[in-house]
C-alpha cells in the first residue's frame, strides 16, 4: 500500500485500474472529465489493459458499458449533471438487463442557469432507477468505496449497476492524502468478474425482449428484492475490505456522537465533516447533538434510521436538493421510513449549499440550533438572500 496526495476523481481512477476493469468508455464533462483523462493515461501507458471507448455522448458512454457488461466485462465510466440528465434512459436499461456496471458521478447542479458548482439533484433525480447509490465525504472514502462498489454490483445476489459520487470541487479538484491498496491486495479482494453474462459472444440472444403483463411485474419485484439484499451484501464486503486495509466508513448509515443525543442532524457528502466539528463544538456548549450520515441513498438504510430514531426526540436533514415536492428528498425518505414507528421524534428539513454555495460551520450550528428550539417550519431554506415570490 502506498500514500499518494490526489483528488476525488484520480481516487475514482485509481480504483477503476486496480479493478482491472476490461472496458472504459469515455465523454468529458466538467468537473467529470479528470477521471477519464487519468484512465487514458493508464491505458496509454500500459498500466491498464482495456478497452477505452471514446464515444460522441454520454447516452452511448452507458450503451457502450451495458453492452459490454452484459457480454461479462467489468466496466466503468464516469459522468456529471447534465451528462447524467442524458443518460437517464439508460440508467433505466442498465438496471433492468442486471448489468453490474460501476460510475463514478461527480454531483453538479443541474441548469438552468449554468452552474458546475455542487448540489445533489442529478444523482437524487435518478433515486428511481434501480442504481445504488453511494456518497463519498472524503477522497479515501471514494477510493475504497469504488473499489468495493466493484464487488457489489457483481455479487450474484445484487446484479445491479451502481454509482459512486463525490461533491463537486470539494472532492473532485481538492487533493487529499489516499491509501491506495496494492494491486495483489485488491486481486485478493475483487477476484476477475465470474461468468454470469446474459449474452455469449457468437451466439444469437435476445436482452430486453418484449415482456407482457403476464411478468413484467415479477421482472421489476426481482430488481427490488436484489436491492433489498444489497444492504446485507455490502456489510459483508465492507467487513472483508476492513481486514485488508484496515478501513471501515460505517456502513449504510455511519453515526458520530449520537450514543447519548436527544438531536440527530442527517447529513451527506462533504456537509458531514463540517458537521462533525460543529457536533463537536455544541457538545462543549453542553449540547447533546449528534449525527447521522446518508452514505447509501439507495438502498436506503430504513433498519438503521428506525433504530437511531427509537433513541432521540429531535431529526433535522440537511439536503443539497429540492424536488419541489412537501420537501427534500433526503427529508421525504427519512420521513416516510420512520412514519411507521408508534412514537416518532420531530423531523425539520433544512434545503442548503445548491449550486455549490458553501455550507459553512454557521450553517450547520443555526440549522442545529432552529432544530433544538423550534418544531417547525417542516422545510425551511437556509441562508436565502432573497425570500420575494418575483421570477
Amino acid at each position: 500500500m502506498v500514500e499518494l496526495v490526489i483528488s476525488g476523481n484520480y481516487a475514482q481512477s485509481y480504483a477503476a485500474k486496480l479493478a482491472r476493469v476490461h472496458v472504459v468508455s469515455a465523454y468529458p464533462i466538467t468537473p467529470q472529465t479528470s477521471i477519464v483523462e487519468k484512465l487514458a493515461e493508464f491505458v496509454a501507458s500500459g498500466e491498464l489493459h482495456a478497452e477505452y471507448i471514446k464515444v460522441e455522448s454520454e447516452h452511448s458512454a452507458l450503451q457502450a458499458c451495458i453492452s459490454a457488461s452484459a457480454l461479462g466485462a467489468r466496466t466503468y465510466t464516469a459522468t456529471s449533471s447534465q451528462g447524467l440528465l442524458l443518460m437517464h434512459e439508460l440508467l433505466h436499461w442498465a438496471a433492468g438487463a442486471r448489468t453490474p456496471v460501476v460510475m463514478g458521478v461527480v454531483n453538479r447542479a443541474v441548469a438552468p442557469p449554468w452552474s458546475i458548482w455542487t448540489d445533489h439533484t442529478d444523482t437524487v433525480a435518478q433515486r428511481d432507477t434501480g442504481w445504488i447509490q453511494f456518497y463519498g465525504e472524503s477522497n479515501q472514502e471514494v477510493l475504497d468505496t469504488t473499489l468495493m462498489a466493484f464487488r457489489l454490483a457483481e455479487h450474484p445476489e445484487v446484479r445491479l449497476p451502481t454509482m459512486v459520487t463525490e461533491d463537486a470541487f470539494y472532492l473532485s479538484h481538492t487533493v487529499e492524502p489516499v491509501d491506495i491498496p496494492s494491486q495483489e491486495e485488491i486481486d485478493r479482494f475483487l477476484p476477475p468478474r465470474e461468468r454470469s453474462a446474459t449474452l455469449e459472444v457468437g451466439t444469437a440472444m435476445r436482452l430486453g425482449s418484449f415482456t407482457g403483463p403476464d411478468l413484467y411485474m415479477e421482472f421489476r419485484h426481482k430488481i427490488a428484492a436484489a436491492m433489498g439484499r444489497a444492504r446485507d451484501v455490502f456489510l459483508e464486503i465492507e467487513d472483508d475490505y476492513a481486514r485488508l486495509t484496515g478501513r471501515n466508513h460505517g456502513g449504510p448509515l455511519p453515526t458520530y456522537k449520537v450514543d447519548d443525543a436527544d438531536t440527530v442532524l442527517v447529513t451527506m457528502g462533504t456537509a458531514t465533516t463540517t458537521a462533525k466539528g460543529v457536533v463537536d463544538a455544541m457538545r462543549a456548549d453542553g449540547h447533546k447533538v449528534g449525527l447521522a450520515k446518508l452514505r447509501t441513498f439507495r438502498p436506503f438504510p430504513v433498519q438503521e434510521l428506525r433504530e437511531l430514531a427509537g433513541g432521540v426526540d429531535r431529526i433535522g436533514v440537511l439536503d443539497r436538493s429540492f424536488t419541489f415536492g412537501a420537501a427534500g428528498a433526503a427529508f421525504t425518505e427519512v420521513a416516510g421510513a420512520l412514519y411507521s414507528l408508534p412514537q416518532r421524534p420531530v423531523l425539520r428539513d433544512f434545503v442548503a449549499g445548491l449550486g455549490g454555495r458553501d455550507i459553512t460551520a454557521t450553517t450547520v450550528r443555526e440549522a442545529l440550533l432552529d432544530l433544538l428550539t423550534r418544531d417547525g417550519p417542516e422545510a425551511a431554506w437556509v441562508e436565502l438572500k432573497r425570500r420575494d415570490g418575483g421570477d
